[in-house]
């Protein structure tokens, strides 16, 4: 079995969602893992990078993670507790989260596959695993090495409370260094840069990043590429909006997979894609994986819009 072309580090857990004073609702959930299953969804061999626990909510995980078609090796299951994220409130967000000595800051990067980092076209990392130690660390340095044996490394902050620490601020710098590709919305800029407009920020960002292609999702008013030379436009597509849970994370994971895919195609057609993902998974409930026809539905494509690996 080969191994896969697309690798996400981070975090998979589970939210309970407040639905009212009376009612919780439990989700497999992660930012980083959701990424991976778009990406496994889309058609790219991807393997999910990170650990979850060893009961009921682990076992989901595993199950979810098999069923998206992602390289199970891995992922590991631990005798440590779940991360949880207790969604009190959607609008506006209010969360926190559960999980000291949980599953996630157990990963162990001696136990992924031999010859991971050969095969892998496009790294990824981002969000609550890069601000949780050890576990931060790790990734960090995974990241440096990946960055020095020439892969591509994809960044999305993707903006979290925990994030406001001063002690996050080297950590998102050395990342935008190391990125070939960063996604932001409009909401983690204010969030991770609260001193500056966007304009400041993305200014901030990009000095970072002389070079990386930039992409800045602002939900229904469209998304922007931003390479070293040029600043592309591409409007939201038209949906039926039914949550918007797992949005960013289509986003990023179909803009990923493009670029793998379709290594020839336009920047253009890669932010279409992206943006198509994006409204796909806002129809559904929860975080939802797109699949290639339900894009090609969206984008008039007469066929799968990424050819499939499997």
């Amino acid at each position: 079995m080969n191994l896969p072309e697309l690798v996400v580090f981070g975090e998979a857990l589970t939210d309970f969602i407040r639905e009212d004073d009376q009612h919780w609702r439990s989700a497999s959930g992660g930012s980083c893992w959701n990424v991976a299953r778009v990406g496994a969804r889309l058609g790219v061999p991807t393997g999910f990078a990170g650990t979850v626990s060893h009961d009921t909510f682990g076992d989901k995980l595993m199950v979810q993670s098999a069923q998206a078609g992602l390289d199970m090796r891995f992922t590991r299951q631990v005798e440590r507790p779940p991360l949880l994220a207790m969604v009190v409130s959607k609008h506006p967000p209010q969360y926190f989260f559960i999980g000291d000595n949980s599953a996630d800051l157990a990963f162990d990067a001696n136990a992924l596959p031999s010859g991971w980092l050969e095969a892998a076209k496009i790294v990824h990392f981002g969000s609550l695993s890069l601000v949780r130690d050890p576990l931060a660390e790790h990734l960090l340095d995974i990241a440096q090495a990946a960055h020095a044996a020439g892969k591509r490394i994809s960044f999305d902050p993707n903006y979290r409370d925990l994030m406001a620490s001063p002690g996050y601020r080297p950590t998102l710098r050395r990342m935008a260094e190391l990125a070939s590709y960063i996604k932001v919305s409009d909401e983690d800029l204010r969030g991770l840069f609260p001193e500056l407009d966007e304009a400041q920020a993305l200014a901030k960002l990009r000095s970072w990043a002389p070079t990386a292609d930039i992409l800045v999702t602002r939900g229904a008013a469209g998304m922007a590429l931003l390479t070293s030379d040029e600043e592309l436009f591409q409007p939201a597509f038209a949906a039926q909006v039914v949550d918007t849970v797992g949005c960013g994370d289509a986003c990023v994971g179909g803009w990923i997979a493009s670029l793998i895919s379709r290594p020839d195609a336009p920047q253009a057609s890669h932010l279409r894609f992206s943006a198509a993902c994006a409204a796909v998974a806002c129809a559904q409930q929860g975080a939802y994986a797109p699949t290639t026809d339900e894009v090609a539905i969206l984008t008039g494509s007469s066929g799968p819009f990424i050819n499939s690996h499997n």
